[in-house]
């Protein structure tokens, strides 16, 4: 089963202006263990990113950890999307790039066994969908678009929202209706927030879109099942990583548990790992 990550530098660049690119340990753990778990398991990946990014994987000497490639599309982002509000867009303007069947991984999610029979007759997977919380999927007159946005008459805005760190898509012309919805709503916001907007693009509007295909949206976990200590399918650090980055020695633990677990799975990758200078303790 073909798949893909992506990484965009340019809100990285937009946060810390004039400072080389730089991932911290335990996300770039994630993001090697992310990889080289589904190729195990599940098939192929490749890692979609710009430029920045794939220079600073190359330098690190990752490039084998992705077998389909490192690729450089996000560089063709328009400069009029904003990535400040839209700093998960590289998702969307990735998944243009792969045509269905695929899967869309987020670099902080690992999928540690296989998926081939939950996923080979699903049009649309995600890891779990998500309730319609107020301050963070409002109703749409919370929105300042363009004058000439509409919303599709069609949608069904009490659908749950889904939660894309992990995604399947299975049906082409979803995929393709999807994009197309989220890049004219990306295009046609004038507001700014760092929520809202790239959440009602990316998880809300996917749903919305699915139902009005009359397609089920199939789910993996569910937020309490996923965040489980007794789960050992996944693991997603999104709510993780302000306690990894903020206690030192939460972050320790957590790499060397990482680094621990490639020793002992891919082997082949201890000596690349251990020549990065900010993973070299772990190894």
């Amino acid at each position: 089963m073909r798949a893909f990550a992506s990484n965009w530098t340019r809100p990285y660049a937009m946060r810390r202006p004039g400072q080389p690119y730089e991932i911290p340990d335990y996300e770039l753990l994630t993001t090697i263990l992310s990889a080289l778990m589904w190729r195990r398991n599940n098939g192929s990946i490749r890692m979609i990113t710009d430029r920045v990014g794939a220079r600073y994987y190359r330098s690190l000497g990752l490039a084998p950890v992705w077998d389909d490639g490192i690729s450089c599309e996000l560089d063709d982002i328009p400069y009029t999307v904003d990535p400040s509000t839209f700093w998960a867009a590289g998702k969307l303007y990735a998944l243009s790039h792969v045509p269905a069947p695929c899967a869309m991984i987020d670099t902080d999610f690992i999928v540690w066994c296989s998926l081939r029979d939950r996923l080979k007759a699903s049009d649309l997977t995600v890891i779990h969908q998500e309730p319609l919380s107020p301050d963070i999927y409002p109703d749409p007159s919370a929105f300042v678009l363009s004058d000439s946005y509409a919303f599709p008459s069609d949608w069904d805005w009490s659908e749950p929202a889904c939660n894309t760190a992990f995604a399947w898509f299975g049906k082409e012309s979803l995929r393709r209706t999807y994009l197309t919805q989220a890049l004219d709503f990306v295009h046609a916001v004038r507001g700014r927030d760092s929520l809202i907007y790239m959440v009602f693009a990316e998880q809300r509007l996917l749903g919305m879109c699915a139902r009005a295909q009359h397609i089920r949206v199939d789910t993996l976990s569910d937020p309490d099942a996923l965040f489980d200590p007794k789960q050992t399918d996944f693991t997603h650090i999104w709510g993780f990583k302000q306690a990894l980055a903020s206690h030192d020695d939460v972050r320790a633990a957590f790499c060397h548990r990482c680094a621990s677990r490639i020793i002992r799975d891919f082997p082949a990758y201890r000596a690349v790992c251990a020549a990065i200078p900010s993973l070299r303790n772990y190894f």
